[in-house]
């Protein structure tokens, strides 16, 4: 785990280095809940740290994306399948079919050029715009974690 980003609400950041996830709630502090129409199959969105770093550059600007748990790890669909498990410090999040394809907050942010690579052909099979998840067993994340899948 490279970066925790709360959202406590719309436009709001807070980098955290340890954060609880919990099922109800998702990542707890997180204004996920309290949005319309929050789907429990996007409660959490994890991005590459590396795309993330190529995307937005310094490490201030990561949280920009949107995403609450940058990871180094290969997100693509080959590797991770909606269904897969993947343990983080104590807790579990299990990877759900939903795209996370991003918004027009990630134009503005990043530019066109970034959004058309990211859900290219080749970004949408290696998920280079990050993955839905959902919490299913609770517990703390910290920065520095290693992430790992679970086997069924």
């Amino acid at each position: 785990m490279r970066l925790i980003v709360r959202r406590p609400r719309v436009g709001d950041r807070e980098v955290v280095d340890e954060a609880q996830l919990d099922p109800a709630t998702g990542l707890v502090g997180d204004s996920w809940h309290t949005r319309r129409g929050s789907d429990p199959e996007m409660q959490l969105t994890i991005m590459n740290a590396r795309v993330t770093e190529l995307v937005a550059g310094d490490t201030e600007r990561w949280p920009l994306a949107g995403d609450q748990l940058y990871v180094d790890l290969d997100l693509s669909l080959a590797n991770l399948p909606a269904g897969t498990r993947l343990a983080i410090g104590t807790a579990v999040v299990e990877v759900t079919a939903p795209p996370h394809t991003g918004c027009r907050k990630f134009v503005a942010r990043f530019g066109l050029d970034a959004m058309k690579f990211v859900n290219s052909p080749t970004g949408r099979q290696l998920n280079l715009r990050g993955i839905n998840a959902k919490v299913v067993q609770p517990g703390a994340v910290r920065v520095g974690d290693r992430v790992r899948k679970v086997p069924l």
